[in-house]
């Protein structure tokens, strides 16, 4: 898998339980990774201090390389990972490109058995790096006299190709850059720009030169359109013989070899980074709309409470004079609304008034409207 670390996590899994553990039957395991990487693990019981570890990984550059196995150049390096633990079997396991023979019973104990192991489960990395390494080594030096700088075009992932271009005074690796999201490519981007204006800083004078462009280098005419058609540009570094001397060699091919992993972890973490910005924002945003509606109900409740008793203070006395008639009036029909039974009778017999006649008549007198003369 293209990541920052050269061992295979799941291989130094397995190879750390084969030298720990007890084992009771016989190991046959096929491992699958990122690039068409393929590992196939054997260990029997009546061997257990013997294991087979087989290797299948693609080549970088088949037009470079002739044949499908592995140089000397690569064999040396992969023995030199722990020259008495492991040994390169002949010929490999058919399908494999390397078989290795693991003796763990030369195995060094405490911290430096883990190291060693470590050291196995990045053969992979090592064997991508020997092969970049030989091909910078090993250019044409004819096309580079005559100024015939011919792009070497490798393969690590099928949708991930990139150029090393080989000068008199440089080397040029030219890295087409793709993204599916429209969201990514805008991070790119922007990345890539910050990336060159850091890189050509006096800060970073012993850095790489870095160069991005939308539009394909002059160094990449001729090649297949298909290879050049981007929607994030290209990214260029200038890596002098300063970068590849003793063992800044396999630092500076280690990173070219992962920098499509590198742009990819940057993007996945800023947008990552965005979207949790986002989240908050909308929360703090969502509670500052919850405290002002709170706020805006409480004011509405007291501002009706406010109108309800201005009312009540602007009636007029004489308004609630009469609002208090109406209310006593109201109760003495009420009142007036009783009855008992038999008082009529008994107002009739005892509370009745006799009726008096006068003997003495009076008799009305009329006015005089005739005039009075003297």
């Amino acid at each position: 898998m293209a990541c920052f670390e050269r061992a295979s996590p799941a291989l130094k899994e397995i190879l750390l339980r084969l030298y720990r553990d007890e084992r009771t039957i016989d190991v046959d395991h096929h491992l699958h990774e990122f690039g068409s990487v393929e590992y196939y693990v054997q260990s029997t019981v009546s061997d257990p201090d013997r294991t087979y570890l087989s290797i299948s990984t693609p080549i970088l550059s088949q037009a470079f390389l002739i044949s499908t196995r592995l140089s000397r150049y690569t064999m040396e390096k992969v023995k030199a990972i722990s020259a008495d633990v492991l040994e390169i079997v002949e010929p490999p396991k058919e399908g494999y490109q390397l078989t290795l023979r693991l003796n763990f019973a030369r195995m060094p104990h405490g911290k430096e058995s883990i190291k060693t192991i470590t050291d196995i489960a990045a053969v992979q990395g090592v064997i991508l790096s020997s092969q970049l390494e030989e091909m910078l080594m090993n250019v044409n030096s004819q096309d580079v006299a005559q100024g015939m700088y011919k792009p070497i075009k490798l393969v690590y992932h099928p949708r991930e190709p990139f150029y090393v271009i080989k000068q008199p005074q440089k080397i040029t690796a030219v890295f087409p850059m793709r993204f599916k999201e429209k969201t990514d490519v805008i991070i790119a981007t922007t990345f890539f720009q910050e990336l060159m204006d850091v890189a050509n800083s006096k800060a970073c004078a012993k850095a790489p030169h870095c160069i991005w462009s939308p539009i394909p280098p002059p160094e990449l005419r001729g090649e297949a359109i298909e290879d050049l058609s981007t929607n994030g540009g290209f990214v260029s570094f200038d890596i002098t013989s300063r970068h590849i001397e003793g063992k800044r060699l396999d630092k500076t091919v280690w990173n070219l070899l992962n920098f499509y992993a590198f742009v990819k972890n940057h993007v996945k973490s800023t947008r990552g980074f965005i979207q949790r910005r986002m989240r908050t924002c909308l929360k703090s945003l969502v509670e500052v709309l919850q405290k002002t509606g709170l706020q805006d109900d409480q004011q509405i409740k007291e501002v009706k409470g406010y109108k309800r008793m201005k009312k009540l203070v602007n009636f007029s006395k004489s308004k609630i004079l009469r609002y208090r008639s109406d209310f006593t009036s109201k109760l003495k029909r009420i009142h007036s609304r009783l009855k008992i039974h038999g008082f009529g009778r008994f107002r009739r017999k005892w509370l009745s008034f006799p009726n008096f006649s006068s003997k003495t008549k009076y008799r009305k007198l009329e006015k005089d409207t005739s005039p009075q003369h003297n």
